[in-house]
């Protein structure tokens, strides 16, 4: 079974101890976890509030017009929101697995500073700077 570990409220990774330690770990794992649980809150409320609003009934066509376009809004927003939770899973999974913080293109570290920002980060900075810049140029093809 794995030990908790000790995490002072204020506490935030640092250049200078050693990369991806327990602590550091431990930080990045309830940033995550904390990020899920707001996403999974928001999409409950948005269900509800989806199912409140969708028995009714709106005679005037454009306000019918307004209430689709704010449920497709709200939809689409779900869906990015359930993609996201998709990759904190993975981050999580990497965690575990002790892949997490390491570029998976180069084998790198990422920096501290991108992962505090984007803690769903899988590529340093500059290899994601590369992918965007290929995807870029195949795009225009």
């Amino acid at each position: 079974m794995k030990q908790e570990v000790f995490l002072p409220e204020d506490y935030r990774p640092a250049e200078n101890e050693p990369f991806m330690n327990e602590r550091q770990l431990e930080y990045f794992r309830r940033k995550l976890l904390k990020w899920k649980h707001e996403l999974l809150d928001g999409s409950r409320e948005t269900i509800e509030g989806l199912q409140q609003r969708g028995a009714r009934n709106i005679p005037d066509v454009a306000d019918r017009a307004s209430e689709e376009t704010d449920r497709a809004i709200e939809l689409r927003t779900r869906d990015r929101q359930r993609k996201l939770v998709a990759k904190i899973d993975a981050a999580l999974r990497r965690i575990e697995e002790g892949e997490y913080g390491y570029c998976e293109v180069t084998g790198e570290p990422i920096s501290l500073k991108r992962l505090d920002a984007r803690p769903i980060a899988t590529m340093s900075l500059e290899a994601q700077e590369r992918h965007e810049r290929r995807e870029k140029v195949h795009r225009d093809d």
